[in-house]
């Protein structure tokens, strides 16, 4: 491995889904000086359905605290000064159908059954186009 290679070695990733076309990846990368920092990107399915939009975030060891902190108190006053009656946890709830739905699908699959979608049985279609900040997969 080279030295530019190892120096934007990924050491730890995770991702999160946030509706149809939008993922948020969190990486921690090691420096040639094997020091850390984390990048944060958001990648956005374009609409015309050619590829990805990426836009990063470089956030280093000495930014960690307060990044955090003004993350914390942003999301903190939307939640409980300009929306506090809205309900945050359907997401959530809203991800886990989705997963437990899409891990019986791929069951199904891999035993040679069918499930037909809640879209299906509603009338709709899955290639109905959605809103991108619905969760509703």
């Amino acid at each position: 491995m080279s030295n530019d290679s190892k120096r934007f070695e990924s050491v730890y990733s995770t991702r999160v889904r946030a509706g149809r076309r939008r993922t948020y990846f969190f990486d921690v990368r090691r420096t040639k000086g094997e020091d850390f920092y984390v990048t944060l990107t958001e990648s956005t399915k374009r609409f015309d359905g050619d590829g990805y939009e990426r836009h990063k975030i470089f956030l280093y060891k000495e930014d960690f605290n307060r990044f955090v902190d003004g993350l914390v108190d942003a999301v903190d006053h939307v939640k409980n000064e300009l929306m506090p009656d809205y309900d945050y946890d359907q997401f959530t709830r809203r991800q886990e159908e989705f997963e437990a739905r899409r891990k019986a699908e791929l069951e199904a699959e891999a035993n040679g059954e069918t499930i037909e979608s809640p879209k299906a049985k509603e009338g709709g279609s899955e290639d109905d186009e959605i809103e991108e900040d619905d969760m509703s997969w």
